[in-house]
Parts: C-alpha cells; sequence; structure tokens
C-alpha cells in the first residue's frame, strides 16, 4: 500500500515538509562521500528556511502543553494503560523542556557563522557551490567522512528539540485517525458535509493501481480524483474503480 498525506492545515504543512527534511538528513548524513554530505547540508538549510518563515517554537509548545493537559485528564481511566501513558507525558515533558531551552531563533547557531552563510548564499545560486565558487567549501568536502560528519552532526544537533516536538505532535496527530474503506467509483469520490473534520488526511491505495490520487479538501465538501500514472494524463481521470482506505485524523 502506498500512503498519500494531505495537511488541511499550515501549521501541519509545516510539521510534515520538516519531518521529511529532518529523514533526509538521517540518510544522508550516515553515509560516506561528499555528494551525500552536501545533500545534508542542502537539507539542513532548507530546514533553516523553513523554521524562519513560522512561528514554530510557540506553536509546537501550545500543542504539547495542549496534548499534556489532555493525557493527564486519562491518568484515572480504568481504559487507558498507567505505563503507556506515563511514557508519552514524560516524552512531551522532554520535549516541552528541550523546546524552551533553545536561546534565541531556531537556527541561530547557523546564521552566526558567517562560513556556513557564505555557502548558503552561494546555494540560492543554480550550481553556484562550485569549487571555483566556494574553495574553502571544496577544501571541507575533501576532508574525511568522518571529520564532515562531526561537523555536520555539531550543526545537526541543536535541532534535537524541535525534532522531538515534531515527532511527538505528528505521531499523536497520525494516531489519532478514524479509518473508513471507500471505492471511488470510476476514479471519482466526492464526500459532503463536516462530518469528518480532520487536521490530515492518509489515503492508502494498493501499489498495484497504476494512478495516484489529487486530494482537494474544506470542511464543506471532500474531492479526490485518481488521476493515471504516467506523462500526458494530467487532465485524464482513471476509469476503473478504485478501492482506497481514508484516514481522517485530528487533534
Amino acid at each position: 500500500m502506498i500512503c498519500y498525506e494531505l495537511p488541511l492545515n499550515e501549521r501541519v504543512r509545516i510539521l510534515l515538509r520538516l519531518e521529511n527534511l529532518f529523514d533526509k538528513i538521517d540518510f544522508f548524513s550516515a553515509r560516506d562521500t561528499a555528494f551525500e554530505h552536501h545533500a545534508t547540508l542542502v537539507a539542513l538549510f532548507e530546514i533553516l528556511d523553513v523554521t524562519s518563515r513560522s512561528d514554530l517554537k510557540s506553536d509546537l509548545l501550545q500543542e504539547l502543553d495542549k496534548q499534556r493537559a489532555m493525557l493527564e485528564g486519562l491518568q484515572d481511566n480504568p481504559d487507558v494503560s498507567e505505563k503507556a501513558l506515563a511514557h508519552i507525558l514524560q516524552d512531551i515533558r522532554t520535549a516541552f523542556r528541550g523546546l524552551l531551552d533553545i536561546p534565541g531563533r531556531i537556527g541561530g547557531h547557523l546564521r552566526d557563522s558567517e562560513w556556513l552563510m557564505s555557502v548558503r548564499q552561494r546555494m540560492n545560486i543554480p550550481g553556484g557551490a562550485c569549487e571555483f565558487d566556494l574553495p574553502a567549501y571544496h577544501y571541507w568536502l575533501n576532508m574525511t567522512p568522518d571529520a564532515r560528519r562531526t561537523d555536520l552532526n555539531s550543526w545537526i544537533t541543536p535541532f534535537a528539540p524541535i525534532r522531538n516536538g515534531i515527532n511527538i505532535v505528528l505521531n499523536m496527530l497520525r494516531n489519532s485517525g478514524r479509518e473508513f474503506d471507500y471505492v471511488a467509483i470510476q476514479g471519482v469520490f466526492q464526500q459532503a458535509g463536516s462530518e469528518h473534520q480532520a487536521h490530515l488526511l492518509r489515503l492508502h491505495v494498493k501499489n498495484e493501481i497504476p494512478c495516484v490520487p489529487e486530494i482537494s479538501a474544506n470542511k464543506y465538501a471532500l474531492n479526490i480524483r485518481f488521476i493515471p500514472w504516467g506523462a500526458g494524463h494530467k487532465n485524464a481521470v482513471y476509469e476503473e474503480d478504485v478501492p482506497f482506505e481514508l484516514i481522517f485524523c485530528s487533534l
């Protein structure tokens, strides 16, 4: 099954983008080649760009505090595992304290490095990080993989509280889902009304069905069109019925 996620507000959209970028950093930083460590730095600068356009720290603190208060209200519920609840609450409190301890703006340690900011500026130009543009960066890329990884870890680690907060919020959001099975008749599915309000939609469809969902949703209606996979099918609709699973997630 392939999972397609559609955020229904800007806050969740930012969290998903950052989650994707942190996953890329995990993948590329664990490798050894200069190209992969360059890709790590590109993703790190993208995280800096995304976090600079939103009040992410405040939003995460607010959401974590909201979830903590809600979960503390379940502590005397006999249907809730006391051990699991205590573990989740501890994770939330740890993430909350970590966010409070971030000094100043997110990514300030990167902005304070004149060298990193010069590399970032050149990377905004297509092909601008060539050796003749940035000889000092070229030197860094020719250092040993372990030396580069030490630098990367020092630049990535201060983002850990942000990542922990994002992971907790997204995990709770995804685990809140209400699951329904539907069929898109001749590739089209429509649902009117507001009975399934959500912050995130998760759509699962079988890999072997050669189509891609186009989803549009608001508080009044949900529309899904399945488009045939491949070039030249932008305005076409898949002509067969498509069974799919839809999960409505909300905090």
